[in-house]
C-alpha cells in the first residue's frame, strides 16, 4: 500500500469523509504515549480517523491539515458477521461466566433467563418470555427450539 498524505474533506455534518470511498470516517480519541519495540511512539496520542470499509486510518501530519494514511490494524477492522441463513440450530450452553460466544459474530453474548410477561404501551411484551442468548455487538438474538438445548437464530 502507497503511503498517502492527503486534505480530508468535510461533509455536511462537519465530519471527515473518506477520499477513496466518500463515506464518513470514523474517530477514535488519541490515548496515552506508548512504547513500541522500546522506543517512544508519540503518533498514539494523535487522533485517528478510521475508514473501516476501505481498511485504512488517516491521522494528522505534524498539525498541518493534511493527513497520512495507514492501514488498519486488525484489532480495529471490524469483524465479519455470518449471514443468518448460514446458521444451524445449534447446541449453545452458559459458561461459568454465564455467557456463550455468539456463533455470528465471536463476541460474547449474555444468556437472558425467561421473565413474566410485561405490559408495554398497553400491549402485552412477550420478547423476553423464554431463555435466550442475546449478543450485544452484533445485535443477535438466540431462541431456545422447544423444551431442547439447542437454539437458533431469531429476529428481534
Amino acid at each position: 500500500m502507497e503511503m498517502a498524505v492527503t486534505k480530508l474533506q468535510r461533509n455536511e455534518n462537519k465530519k471527515f469523509v473518506c477520499p477513496k470511498c466518500g463515506r464518513e470516517l470514523g474517530f477514535i480519541e488519541g490515548g496515552a504515549v506508548s512504547v513500541v519495540a522500546g522506543k517512544v511512539d508519540m503518533s498514539s496520542v494523535l487522533p485517528k480517523y478510521p475508514c473501516e470499509s476501505c481498511g485504512i486510518y488517516y491521522q494528522e501530519l505534524l498539525n498541518s491539515g493534511y493527513y497520512d494514511e495507514f492501514p488498519l490494524p486488525e484489532k480495529m477492522k471490524p469483524k465479519k458477521l455470518v449471514r443468518t441463513g448460514d446458521i444451524p440450530p445449534m447446541e449453545l450452553k452458559r459458561e461459568a461466566d454465564g455467557k456463550c460466544t455468539c456463533p455470528r459474530c465471536g463476541e460474547r453474548m449474555d444468556f437472558v433467563e425467561g421473565q413474566p410477561v410485561r405490559i408495554v404501551n398497553g400491549k402485552p411484551d412477550m420478547e423476553n418470555v423464554k431463555d435466550h442468548f442475546a449478543c450485544r455487538f452484533c445485535n443477535s438474538v438466540y431462541r431456545r427450539i422447544a423444551s431442547t438445548n439447542y437454539f437458533q437464530w431469531s429476529e428481534k
